[in-house]
């Protein structure tokens, strides 16, 4: 009788080893470059603040549900080294990302900018909020600079001038930017604003840019309507030429502190501040606002005129009637009283 022939048991036994070693590593392979975010939705933004552990990190992206499998992420963090390289930053952890992903980006501290938008601010508490509500930079360290007569002279600027340095535009920052950095950033802006032609503009004015300025942010509280803006200019470079006192109601509300007004008293031209122009003669010490590129301008090129006042014009139009003397002003004054009083504004 023939003998049985014996099967080869020990192939398929390492073949089923082998199996199993590749479907081990074809997991690993899933759990290290597979999806690995959390409830997330599209898009969730991680803050890591300056100064902040791995731990602190690892505890964030838990906490916050920003992964899945918060251990695999560990693993791959650890063999990759972020521990000892952890960068401050504002981070997009976008739906679908895997352990990998995730570990690389911070690791190498490729975070999303941030775009912080400046349009009109009254007081340099609203730049401090704003910055410091936009950025990691911190609220006491920017008072402070902002109030710092050594530091600012570095931008040419005092502490009742600092806001002229800060200009309406959108800029882009890395969320993790300090108040120093934030302040320089902002200031090139303004350097590059103030060219040489808008410096030699401002002095065919006999202003400086700061006082041009100053003057600009008080036209961008008067007026709404460019077209009245170089005129309203003029009316104001015309009283400084003049040593006039400047008589502007925007100043007023800046000194008491109340922008909703909109009647400006006698019982108003009482209060005693360097801002009410109604009781001191010259620029007041510093803006009343963050003025516009085009007001400036305004400004700068403003035409000659003999205009020494204007005032609302009675239509409630938004435009202003302008006169060179004092009884026309008294006329075009009577006539927006009048339609106050009949439209029962105080």
């Amino acid at each position: 009788m023939a003998r049985a022939k014996k099967k080869n048991t020990t192939g398929s036994k390492w073949l089923l080893i082998l199996l199993v070693m590749a479907g081990i590593g074809a997991v690993l392979l899933y759990k290290v470059f597979g999806p690995n975010t959390g409830s997330i939705g599209n898009e969730k933004y991680l803050y890591v603040h300056t100064g902040a552990t791995y731990e602190q990190v690892i505890e964030s992206l838990k906490e916050g549900g920003y992964v899945a499998d918060i251990a695999t992420l560990s693993l791959v963090a650890k063999a990759m080294k972020l521990p000892e390289k952890v960068h401050a930053g504002r981070y997009s952890i976008k739906s679908g990302m895997s352990s990998f992903n995730i570990v690389r980006m911070l690791r190498s501290g490729m975070q999303e900018p941030v775009r912080l938008v400046i349009n009109k601010l009254r007081t340099q508490q609203d730049f401090v909020r704003l910055i410091t509500t936009t950025l990691e930079a911190d609220s006491t360290e920017l008072k402070s600079l902002m109030n710092d007569a050594t530091y600012l002279s570095e931008f040419g600027v005092t502490p009742a001038t600092a806001m002229v340095i800060v200009m309406p535009d959108t800029y882009e920052f890395f969320w993790n930017t300090n108040a120093d950095k934030a302040l320089r950033k902002i200031y090139k802006n303004h350097v590059r604003f103030w060219n040489d032609e808008r410096k030699s503009k401002a002095k065919e004015q006999g202003v400086t840019p700061a006082e041009a300025t100053i003057i600009a942010s008080i036209v961008e509280e008067e007026t709404n309507m460019s077209s009245d803006k170089p005129k309203i200019a003029s009316v104001y470079l015309n009283r400084v030429r003049k040593g006039m006192k400047l008589q502007a109601d925007p100043t007023v509300k800046f000194g008491i502190g109340d922008f909703a007004i909109r009647r400006v008293t006698s019982a108003m031209l009482q209060h005693n501040s360097p801002y009410n122009t109604y009781m001191y003669a010259g620029l007041p010490p510093g803006p009343i606002c963050t003025p516009s590129p085009n007001t400036i301008n305004a400004v700068i090129e403003a035409p000659r005129t003999t205009y020494l006042y204007f005032c609302a014009k009675d239509d409630f139009s938004g435009y202003s009637a302008f006169a060179s003397s004092y009884e026309e002003q008294i006329k075009n004054a009577i006539a927006y009283r009048r339609a106050l009083d009949k439209r029962n504004i105080h």
